[in-house]
């Protein structure tokens, strides 16, 4: 069989790509979003916040042991849990948001991948050199003393990020200062050096050596993003009715007037995933806007107006070919698409608001003792057992007194106490056993079934916090 007849394949063989430095608003952007969002993650472990003495003073902190989140002022319990799936609902909305109005905008700004791959690329650039440098030395076959020496100098500066990239992780699910402490003095659980271990071998690998292959194979959202997207979309997209025909071009050659595009492969050089924006929409695009960059600078030096490459709708093509302007931009984001995103997003948004703000620092829980439901005790009173949890979220303990309502005649007792108040921890669910007698004639005595709601007040400042039950007596 010929090679003609042959199956085609499904994976293309990489061919290294060395993006050459570029200057512009775009990169000038990616630059602060690359020192912002590295900040904040390298940064927030640090930062303490004073909650009372038995509470962790970290600002930002997953406490998965105790299971509870905190961050800064808000404290998520998990019977709070809602709270986490808003945001995530939230995060997902804005993605939606996002990419309808600016295509792939997450993957050329903001993605850890983008952002680790960018500031990996840096360090390459200034150890080996700019793109041509860094070509020379790849295609070096010799591996002499000085390939020897940019190499392990970059490769090393690669593995101290990628250290630190994941012992910034481990720091958010335990205080960080007394975690540092453990992991030098070889303290610390092994969970720890595992977690820093696996996120410093993907961090390496992937921003060093995968780069481009985790957007185009290993990463679903180049797929998912695509139905997102329509023809009023802003995308970085060629201006192909204005460049053709190229500069090289067999037309020109034949003696056509020549586009604005000279072929001077700028906008390939610069690219980090290695392709020309100039043959249309392409699934490994991930919109950084670079090539815009590049095609802007090189359209100042030859005099003619910039935006050869650029964000731009697909549906206003025919307009621009046809010599109109396009649409401004906030036209095409302010759509009917577009605005419901924002008002899902935002409705999503002030629901968690809401329900942030109206928590109470208590809450309780009530849970009948159903063996037996009721016990009658010799002078012929019926009483009823329950376990009740109560929930102080203040950061000093309170005390808290138990009643309960629904017909005068009950009396509570408390398992263990002389009288019906409780002092519950700083930031702690005490279980308490609750005894409720009705006398023997009274009315939840001799009928089946009826309503009993407890009370709780923190003495300190009133606040108070209630829920429904069942007394069961023994009927008629």
């Amino acid at each position: 069989m010929s090679d003609s007849d042959s199956a085609p394949t499904l994976y293309a063989a990489r061919e290294p790509v060395f993006p050459r430095r570029v200057s512009g608003p775009f990169r000038n952007l990616k630059w602060i979003i690359l020192a912002v969002t590295l900040g904040i993650y390298y940064i927030t472990p640090w930062i303490r916040w004073d909650r009372g003495p038995s509470l962790p003073d970290q600002a930002v902190l997953l406490d998965l042991a105790n299971r509870r989140f905190y961050f800064f002022w808000i404290e998520i319990w998990p019977h709070e849990f809602y709270f986490v799936a808003g945001l995530l609902i939230m995060a997902g909305l804005g993605l939606f948001l996002f990419t309808s109005a600016l295509g792939r905008v997450w993957c050329g700004y903001a993605c850890p991948q983008t952002v680790w791959t960018d500031l990996f690329i840096l360090v390459e650039r200034w150890i080996e050199g700019d793109r041509n440098a860094r070509l020379r030395l790849h295609r070096q076959k010799k591996w002499d003393f000085r390939k020897l020496r940019l190499r392990m100098t970059k490769w090393i500066t690669w593995l101290l990020i990628a250290v630190a990239t994941g012992g910034a992780w481990v720091f958010y699910f335990t205080d960080a200062p007394t975690l540092l402490v453990d992991l030098f003095t070889l303290n610390a659980h092994p969970i720890a050096y595992t977690t820093i271990a696996l996120l410093t071998a993907t961090t390496f690998f992937f921003g060093g050596f995968a780069r481009e292959q985790i957007c185009i194979y290993a990463c679903p959202w180049p797929r998912i993003q695509a139905a997102m997207m329509d023809e009023d979309t802003l995308v970085v997209a060629y201006r192909e009715w204005r460049g053709e025909p190229r500069k090289h071009s067999e037309e020109v050659k034949a003696g056509a007037e020549q586009g604005d595009c000279i072929d001077c492969m700028a906008c390939v050089n610069v690219c980090p995933v290695g392709i020309d924006i100039r043959d249309g929409q392409q699934l490994e695009c991930i919109t950084c806007a670079l090539c815009i960059d590049a095609c802007d600078d090189v359209m100042a030096r030859i005099g003619k107006p910039r935006g050869l490459i650029d964000y731009m709708a697909l549906s206003d093509e025919g307009r621009e070919r046809e010599g109109g302007t396009p649409r401004s931009v906030w036209k095409i984001i302010l759509r009917p698409r577009t605005l419901m995103y924002t008002a899902l997003w935002s409705l999503v948004g002030f629901g968690l608001l809401f329900a942030l703000f109206i928590r109470q620092d208590i809450e309780m829980s009530v849970a009948p003792i159903r063996n037996p439901t009721f016990v009658t005790m010799s002078d012929g009173s019926i009483r009823n057992t329950y376990d009740v949890r109560l929930l102080n979220k203040n950061g000093d303990a309170r005390p808290f007194e138990l009643t309960v309502t629904g017909d005068p005649a009950y009396a509570v007792q408390l398992e263990g106490r002389a009288e019906n108040v409780v002092e519950v921890p700083a930031d702690t669910a005490l279980l308490q056993r609750v005894y409720v007698v009705a006398p023997p004639d009274s009315d939840p005595a001799t009928a089946n079934r009826t309503e009993v709601r407890f009370w709780v007040e923190d003495l300190s400042n009133g606040d108070r916090a209630n829920k429904t039950s069942t007394f069961n007596g023994k009927g008629n």
